[in-house]
């Protein structure tokens, strides 16, 4: 029998059996079974002191010897113990490697609790930060760092994408702070230096930012004089009028380009913060509406506008009406005669949305993710045809980025799209009548 409670069980009924025949051969059956019940008591006492015992000294001693039940419990505590004791020790080698393999990472690594605060991190933190070993241990890293930018970043709680600041040591250094949880209660927080990137990508926007301020003068002379001829009535300027208007539109084509690369050089080399003036977004978008329909022309779009006017945005006006036409000029050149757009300026909860929907030739959805790349175009030649730079959308994402506002996009082929832009409520400004008139 394998089972120990049913070992257990006969053992019972022998004792107890036992005890009553002899009681009954006695004539005391019932003293003999009340001797053999205390016996058995006392015996599963004795087995519970001996436990408690051994558990106030398990760290080293050998399990008690015991027979019946008492050996099994004895046993499977004991496997338990050394079960958990190699846990332990694999926990405690892992720990160490994790511990080893972070401290000879050239990035700094440093654990935190739920509560952002510090339990360990390696050297590159301390080179990087200025952290010290002994006094920052059970500190709140943002009480160490002291940024604003990075203390929202944490109290945001969003950590899809990686914060990018100057270092709070060293000016000329860029760091990318990740923070990636892991476990119920536990933050890695990783930061890398990124300041080679930084300055190739400063070197690169400065070379786009001096050849287009370089371009800009000869287009302005070379449209200049094709617009003089032209503008000649002569038989000679006649024979070349087809030759002369193709050289205007590919010269106004790449002043569009230029201005349009000039745009995007500014608004990754500007500060994110740095204008934050009362935008009336009614007004403006009633504005845009009207260039639409002028742009459509023969074309003949239905455009209609639904807006609140009492809702405001902190930001610039220029960079607002730059990103919110290309949005709205897009969705004219690529809609069909006729086509439908609807542009809409509403509260969504506690945010704000710009939207423009209309039912033009759609998107396929391999090419949403893309759209907002430089000089990305879904039909190259189509966007040629209508004049477009393919720098429309990377324009609308660097100013969305700067009012704190992200872009989504919905669309299918043959059905149209919506491109909205959410604003999040700190760039948000309500205005009545009775503020207007203060």
């Amino acid at each position: 029998m394998s089972n120990p409670w049913l070992r257990e069980l006969w053992r019972m009924v022998a004792l107890f059996g036992g005890a009553l025949f002899v009681g009954w051969l006695l004539g005391v059956p019932h003293g003999m079974f009340t001797l053999a019940l205390a016996g058995y008591l006392g015996w599963h006492l004795y087995n519970l002191h001996r436990l408690e015992r051994w558990y106030r000294r398990r760290k080293k001693t050998e399990p008690p010897t015991a027979s019946g039940i008492w050996g099994e419990v004895f046993e499977h505590i004991y496997q338990w113990q050394r079960s958990d004791r190699q846990r332990k020790k694999k926990l405690a080698t892992i720990l160490s490697r994790f511990k080893e393999s972070t401290a000879a990472m050239p990035d700094a690594t440093i654990i935190l609790t739920e509560d952002d605060y510090i339990e360990w991190f390696n050297k590159a933190a301390k080179r990087y930060l200025g952290l010290q070993s002994k006094q920052d241990i059970g500190q709140r890293i943002d009480n160490l760092i002291r940024h604003s930018r990075f203390s929202e970043f944490l109290a945001r709680g969003d950590f899809s994408e990686p914060l990018e600041m100057v270092s709070p040591l060293d000016e000329q250094r860029y760091f990318a702070f990740r923070v990636v949880p892991y476990g119920k209660q536990h933050k890695l927080l990783v930061v890398r230096d990124i300041s080679r990137i930084k300055r190739l990508e400063r070197m690169r926007s400065d070379f786009v930012a001096n050849v287009s301020h370089e371009l800009r003068t000869p287009l302005t002379v070379v449209s200049g004089y094709l617009e003089n001829m032209a503008a000649d009535d002569s038989e000679q300027s006649n024979q070349w009028s087809k030759c002369l208007h193709q050289m205007q539109g590919q010269t106004q084509r790449m002043t569009r380009l230029v201005e349009d690369l000039l745009m995007l050089s500014r608004l990754e080399n500007e500060d994110k913060t740095a204008v934050r003036d009362p935008v009336a977004v009614s007004a403006l978008l009633t504005s845009l509406v009207d260039d639409a329909r002028v742009l459509s022309g023969e074309n003949q779009h239905r455009i209609s506008l639904e807006s609140d006017d009492n809702l405001w945005l902190r930001g610039s006006e220029k960079e607002l009406t730059s990103a919110f036409s290309n949005l709205l000029f897009n969705a004219v050149q690529y809609t069909p005669d006729n086509g439908h757009i609807i542009v809409r300026w509403y509260r969504d909860g506690d945010n704000a949305c710009f939207e423009v929907q209309d039912d033009g030739i759609g998107i396929a959805i391999q090419h949403v993710h893309r759209l907002t790349e430089r000089f990305y175009r879904v039909d190259a030649g189509r966007s040629r045809e209508h004049g477009g730079t393919g720098l429309g959308l990377a324009i609308v994402k660097h100013v969305l980025d700067r009012h704190e506002a992200w872009l989504g996009i919905e669309s299918q082929p043959g059905k149209g799209s919506v491109f909205r832009c959410t604003f999040a409520p700190k760039m948000l400004m309500q205005r009545d009548a009775s503020t207007e008139n203060r």
